[in-house]
């Protein structure tokens, strides 16, 4: 009950220049919300991080992190980053809204044609190879944090457990993250 009622509360509110419009989506680490950036006129996601790790300096730092890694690049395989900033103690980053479906949705809703397959796979390893050259690995590639655009355009997200080539260790020694069923052999 309470869940409903944060997300009731979230919706219709103003966070800066933000208006949010509706919740469009969750994962581990938070919320994402559709929201009109009000200064330059656009739709943006906003994502936030979970209440539950609002507290949590660790995942602070880690969904900071995140809006590091991802900001740093500029590419049309790669969801922008436009800001991260706080209201009311939990963490936000804005993003390029993104109209269209996640892989995930779309593989669940039917065989993808070959020259699908292809298509999105050269546009997603141009993406990371992009992020690897810029010295960022992704470490957690998914159906789910690729979204496919009304053209077609393949849009890696969340960077959530990047790992920044000679930044700070976000992680704990001897820990693993990411999804199980999309981890490596040597990682599970």
């Amino acid at each position: 009950m309470i869940s409903v009622y944060l997300r009731l509360a979230m919706i219709a509110q103003r966070i800066g220049q933000y208006e949010i419009i509706e919740k469009i989506g969750a994962g581990g680490m938070g919320e994402v919300y559709l929201a009109q950036d009000t200064r330059l006129n656009r739709k943006v996601a906003l994502k936030f991080l979970a209440q539950s790790y609002s507290a949590d300096a660790e995942f602070k730092t880690r969904f900071r992190h995140e809006a590091m890694a991802a900001a740093a690049l500029n590419h049309p395989n790669i969801v922008t980053v436009y800001d991260f900033g706080e209201h009311e103690g939990r963490s936000y980053i804005s993003m390029e809204y993104v109209p269209g479906r996640s892989l995930e949705d779309m593989i669940k809703s039917g065989p993808l044609s070959l020259a699908e397959v292809l298509d999105f796979a050269i546009q997603i390893v141009d993406g990371l190879s992009a992020a690897h050259e810029a010295g960022i690995v992704h470490r957690d590639i998914k159906p789910s944090n690729i979204i496919i655009d009304i053209h077609g355009r393949a849009k890696v997200l969340d960077f959530g457990l990047a790992k920044i080539s000679g930044a700070t260790k976000v992680t704990r020694e001897g820990s693993t993250l990411g999804t199980m069923l999309y981890k490596s052999p040597e990682q599970a």
